[in-house]
């Protein structure tokens, strides 16, 4: 996963929208007898806590690269045992083997998704699966108006070539090609959410948690970052109309995967 700062709190003002997507993944599969489970990437643990009720026997562990996100899950589940540690780092690793090893929204974040997802499959026990879910709406209004606010000539000096590293996803396709030399089953899906959101301004909340965080950080100041934030409010507005009663809706696409062996 990138190195960058992350706000749990800020994280879980969604927290019912960003765990209904790791629900429906965890319904579709099929394991009733599982011992062991990572949460590649848990955040502040509601994946975790979703893991844990769906298998109460099993030994969970959860992985993130955030220590402020590894403080907060340990504060809500002092009983799991929470690593910190980039997932790339993780897979590098032969030892031990996990019934499932899960991902949700997470490895978005990490590189080179040809390498990292066999790797991760040497990981899972036979008769195990590893199952992730990523957005998948990197060309969505509410990620081009982000990066046409860096391009443009007023804020392109805090984003040099390089400077910025987003999240990356490819499509259903490459997924399976990479998986299927590697497991016995491809599950592959996608899902459009409709979130239903009180306002623009909660639109910006959420990305402020998540595929924002790259570009404030790279913004020094706080003044600044505010300035950066209060124009992408501007132009999310105008992209995100509000409907008869107020609220604005919100489309948000998302890739699942489960490949067992």
């Amino acid at each position: 996963m990138a190195s960058t700062s992350w706000d749990p709190n800020q994280y879980l003002r969604f927290a019912a929208e960003r765990t209904r997507p790791c629900r429906d993944l965890l319904a579709r599969l099929e394991m009733p007898c599982v011992h062991r489970v990572a949460d590649l990437g848990c955040g502040p643990g509601n994946s975790t806590g979703l893991l844990a009720e769906r298998w109460p026997g099993a030994e969970i562990i959860g992985v993130d690269n955030s220590s402020e996100m590894i403080a907060a899950a340990r504060k809500e589940r002092p009983a799991v045992r929470w690593i910190m540690e980039d997932i790339t780092q993780w897979a590098a690793t032969s030892d031990p083997k996990f019934d499932v090893v899960f991902s949700n929204a997470a490895l978005q974040w990490a590189g080179d998704h040809a390498e990292l997802l066999p790797r991760l499959m040497t990981r899972v026990e036979p008769g195990g699966a590893m199952a992730f879910q990523v957005p998948c709406n990197f060309d969505a209004t509410a990620h081009l108006l982000m990066r046409e606010i860096a391009a443009s000539p007023a804020w392109r000096k805090w984003f040099p070539e390089g400077a910025l590293r987003e999240w990356h996803v490819h499509d259903l396709a490459f997924y399976y090609d990479v998986l299927a030399p590697h497991a016995r089953n491809v599950d592959l899906w996608e899902t459009e959410y409709i979130y239903v959101m009180p306002d623009a301004a909660a639109i910006v909340e959420w990305y402020k948690g998540s595929g924002m965080r790259p570009f404030l950080d790279v913004i020094e100041s706080t003044q600044d970052r505010e300035r950066f934030t209060a124009e992408y409010l501007e132009l999310i507005r105008d992209a995100y109309p509000k409907r008869a009663d107020g609220r604005v809706l919100f489309p948000f696409r998302r890739l699942f995967a489960i490949a067992s062996l």
